[in-house]
């Protein structure tokens, strides 16, 4: 039974249902969604490691590309944090009053794309859903977002777009570097090819461009800030995992020498993106642009714990810990700040603004909706019991653990970065929700907001108590990785 590939292409199919006529978009959108879901949770229960649910497909025979899909410990997870959030959104967008087929034929379109990039065992076809992405994004910040939309969909369109062309660019080096040629990332990295820093640094790039890291993640608080809510949690809690995915699916494996040869500049970027978005949100005092800073940090552990995973000189456990951190955390953001994103857009739907000043006193109003923020608050700072504390402690004993001067350091200075996120959060939490009462006032979250909402905070908590049912799936893919890394 072809599982991946119908949970690839279900939402595209249920999109292109849409165009027929009256029948009701907003629950054909969900019902495909949790379809979607469902067929991921088969996929896990029948995951048995290696490389599972494979399938092979002739595609474009000359140039040695190929529909080639399957599933890790990489990508299943990060296949998972897909459905859910894009369900989750189905369900906060059920009210969607402004174009709602159009609406949920672009998200449809964004699972699929989404889905088949994590899925993508070749090159050309990551980059086709990768470039496809890009399109889908931009159409739903510039038809349903507010603000200066328009620019800002632009900025987000030509970021990426050039991105992706470095990408490109440094995809054909990999097929010209590699004998047999081909486009296979598994025969790839089973003979990584003859490439050195120029084609990691084109794939480094195109793939920095998305995560984002700094310096070029300044589309980033724009597009977010302008997008509509549900679009901003996939954008946040989807799109820019398929960066950091792409260092661990194909820089990584596929240049081993040049990574481990450029470590330090990684862990250097890596920790860059941990202090300014955290120094810079620090700063903010709209909301939604806030929680968009938080996501240059949070995206900074990832980085720096791929780069300590190159350095040859570590310790291995520790450098296998350092991986499967950056997994975890590519899971535990997307949850909690995909979460936090649809929290801010109940503020949008309320009040039509994210300026904290004159938030205060929600807390009295609206007990459910103040609850939820404050456990998507405490888990994006690392609390004990929540998914983000699994995450980054594994990335700091893992960085600090490799035993590499340079790395310790590294790790001690990206610790501030939790302490300046703590602090930011806690004062936003104080101000708006629990001060006096603030010049605009906020309603109770509705059942469809709390649906949306709460399943993704108690998925973090089940991994913040619990993680072992998602460390089982990765650790073996992170062995793996430095393994390779290692050659």
């Amino acid at each position: 039974m072809i599982v991946l590939s119908t949970a690839v292409f279900l939402p595209l199919l249920a999109a292109a249902l849409l165009a027929v006529p009256r029948l009701p978009a907003r629950w054909i959108w969900t019902a495909a969604s949790a379809a979607d879901l469902a067929l991921v949770v088969i996929m896990w229960v029948r995951y048995d490691g290696g490389i599972g649910h494979e399938e092979r497909l002739r595609w474009i025979p000359s140039l040695g590309a190929g529909y080639h899909v399957g599933v890790d410990g990489l990508s299943l997870p990060l296949i998972a944090l897909t459905a859910v959030l894009f369900l989750a959104c189905a369900v906060y967008s059920l009210n969607q009053p402004e174009r709602p087929r159009t609406y949920a034929a672009l998200f449809l379109f964004l699972q699929t794309v989404s889905t088949g990039l994590f899925a993508a065992l070749d090159l050309l076809l990551f980059f086709v859903f990768f470039d496809l992405s890009i399109v889908g994004m931009y159409f739903v910040i510039v038809g349903w977002g507010h603000g200066d939309r328009a620019r800002s969909a632009l900025t987000f369109f030509l970021y990426t777009f050039l991105g992706s062309l470095a990408l490109l660019l440094g995809f054909i080096g990999l097929y010209l570097g590699g004998y047999p040629r081909t486009f296979d990332i598994v025969e790839l990295t089973a003979r990584p090819p003859q490439a050195g820093a120029l084609v990691l640094l084109a794939v480094g790039v195109g793939l920095a461009v998305k995560t984002p890291t700094v310096p070029f993640h300044t589309w980033l608080p724009p597009a977010h800030t302008d997008a509509p809510a549900a679009g901003s949690a996939v954008l946040a809690g989807v799109l820019l995992k398929m960066g950091t995915y792409g260092f661990a699916r194909i820089a990584m494996p596929l240049l081993p020498g040049p990574w481990r040869q450029y470590a330090w500049v990684i862990i250097v970027v890596g920790v860059a993106g941990v202090l300014y978005g955290a120094l810079v949100a620090l700063a903010q005092q709209n909301i939604k642009r806030l929680i968009a800073y938080t996501s240059v940090n949070h995206m900074g552990y990832i980085v720096l714990a791929l780069g300590a995973a190159g350095l040859a000189a570590g310790e291995t456990g520790a450098r296998r810990l350092a991986v499967t951190g950056a997994v975890t955390q590519m899971v535990s953001h997307g949850l909690v700040t995909g979460a936090l994103f649809l929290l801010t857009g109940v503020l949008w739907d309320r009040a039509r603004s994210y300026d904290l000043d004159r938030f205060g006193g929600i807390a009295a109003t609206a007990r459910t909706f103040t609850l939820m923020t404050a456990v998507a608050v405490f888990a994006s700072l690392g609390l004990p019991g929540l998914s983000g504390f699994i995450a980054e402690f594994q990335i700091f004993a893992g960085v600090i653990g490799t035993g590499v001067p340079g790395a310790v350091v590294a790790g001690a200075l990206s610790v501030a970065g939790i302490l300046i996120i703590a602090a930011l959060l806690l004062r936003m939490l104080q101000k708006a929700f629990l001060g006096p009462p603030g010049e605009l006032r906020v309603s109770e979250a509705v059942p469809r907001e709390t649906a949306s909402i709460a399943p993704l905070l108690v998925l973090s908590l089940a991994i913040g108590l619990a993680p072992r049912w998602l460390l089982d799936l990765v650790e073996p893919f992170s062995a793996a990785l430095v393994t390779l890394v290692s050659r």
